[in-house]
């Protein structure tokens, strides 16, 4: 398990607040061809460079994040979200920016953006740089987080870059604009690949042409590494005198990119505080990608979601998680507001029936962990010819299933032990029981969940082939 906890980071950039509004969108409008967002909910998270930071303490790391605000009810908010991570500098000729999204269902219907673009000046970027040198001591590693938005003028870059130098801490930048120059002295730029086709007038489509559009980078600026992100195409690392290593993407499912970019430095970051080399680092941040895409909005990744991703990336033998590291991972997606749901069974030879209703189990939660009966457990409950096939090839099967987020084991004759360890939202089983009948459903009630009960698929059953496969 990669130990990313009490390193500690030092964020400089532009920070702003995410703002979202959650609905439903069933009509249009009268006035206009626009939908008509009934609202649900509203939430509020620090974004920008306060994303970075808040994807620090998502995976246990201490955070310190210096940045510019107006003196407005949006930067009392921030400093409240962001906690004792907030070092952040009021300036009254200021606003704080704001970036309102709409979401209807899984669909992002509009932003809106509220904000200032004014370079600091020669007193801004003096204090800028002053609460800089207050919080770098004793730090891990100082992360660059450019927006654009006026904080990381080329003074203070190079200010910020010298003084990360003189304490021997490294230094990564998330770079924008055309000229990336202006982070010489830096450990290494993580720009996607539209930033670095921008840099360098470039394509960078394929594997040969992003590598060769990093190398120009690396040509002119004085930094050791060019990590370009590329979204489905995963990452490409290209370091001097080295060649280029590249890692696919890991996402099952894309919901939303907003914010990736900020996960990615902030694993990196880490994960090099943390002893990793530029390579481990970014197949660390590459898993910790995967993860954040898969949800809405401006979202983070837990250690526990990290370390289940990269025991996925490394391709490990053993699918089935222990009940603690299930149950530290189920907290993270509570942690996050997920609903979470369980589903048992022996599954044993996958079919249509089963595929079946664990994507229909899927829609109905946020995340579905599967218990899985032991071999012994099955034997006791199928008779001494079953499993067909042993754990470790069911787990591998069902881990391998896009409607299954984690997979689990039950040595016992009811999986009700395991309910009671990880306190799923959601218990699902087969309509050919009652909820009277299912193992784990009073308990699933007094903790305020539901048991569901889903239609299945006649004719389909795991005996029912084993029968005629022996006939």
């Amino acid at each position: 398990m990669l130990d990313l906890s009490g390193r500690r980071v030092v964020c400089l950039g532009d920070v702003m607040l995410d703002r979202f509004l959650y609905g439903d969108a069933n009509r249009l409008s009268p006035e206009a061809p626009v939908p008509v967002v009934r609202l649900a909910r509203t939430q509020s998270m620090a974004g920008g460079a306060g994303n970075v930071a808040r994807n620090i303490v998502a995976l246990g790391g201490q955070a310190a994040l210096v940045g510019r605000v107006g003196e407005d009810a949006e930067a009392a908010e921030l400093t409240a979200l962001l906690g004792d991570a907030a070092h952040l500098l009021p300036h009254p000729g200021r606003r704080t920016t704001v970036k309102l999204r709409v979401i209807a269902g899984r669909q992002q219907i509009v932003r809106v953006d509220e904000e200032v673009r004014r370079e600091a000046d020669a007193g801004e970027a003096a204090a800028i740089s002053r609460a800089l040198a207050r919080v770098l001591t004793g730090a891990q590693a100082l992360i660059l987080s450019d927006y654009g938005k006026g904080v990381l003028t080329p003074a203070v870059i190079a200010a910020a870059i010298a003084a990360a130098r003189d304490q021997g801490i490294p230094c990564l930048a998330d770079p924008k604009g055309r000229d990336f120059s202006r982070y010489a002295g830096a450990a290494c730029l993580t720009p996607n690949a539209n930033e670095l086709a921008e840099a360098t007038g470039m394509p960078v489509g394929t594997d040969a042409e992003c590598e060769a559009a990093a190398r120009a980078v690396l040509a002119v600026v004085a930094v050791e590494a060019v990590l370009a992100t590329r979204s489905e195409k995963g990452m490409m690392l290209v370091r001097r005198h080295a060649p280029a290593i590249t890692v696919p993407a890991m996402a099952r499912e894309v919901f939303d990119v907003s914010g990736a970019g900020d996960t990615v430095i902030a694993t990196l970051a880490l994960s090099v505080a943390a002893g990793l080399d530029l390579d481990g680092a970014m197949r660390a941040a590459n898993a910790a990608a995967g993860v954040v895409v898969g949800k809405l909005g401006t979202a983070t990744c837990s250690a526990a979601e990290l370390d289940h991703a990269l025991r996925e990336a490394e391709g490990a033998s053993d699918e089935v998680l222990s009940w603690v590291a299930a149950q530290r991972l189920v907290q993270s997606w509570r942690d996050e507001g997920l609903v979470v749901g369980f589903a048992n069974g022996v599954f044993d030879v996958l079919h249509t029936g089963h595929t079946r209703m664990l994507r229909a189990a899927r829609s109905r939660c946020d995340r579905l962990v599967v218990a899985l009966n032991t071999d012994c457990s099955t034997q006791r409950l199928k008779g001494p010819s079953r499993p067909l096939n042993p754990l470790e090839d069911r787990a591998a099967v069902m881990a391998a299933l896009a409607a299954v987020d984690a997979v689990i084991a039950f040595e016992e004759d009811t999986p009700l032990e395991a309910i009671l360890a990880l306190r799923p939202d959601r218990l699902f089983k087969g309509a050919d029981y009652r909820i009277d009948q299912v193992v784990g459903a009073p308990e699933i009630e007094s903790w305020g969940g539901q048991t569901v009960l889903l239609d299945l698929l006649p004719g389909r059953s795991t005996t029912g082939l084993v029968e005629r496969a022996r006939g």
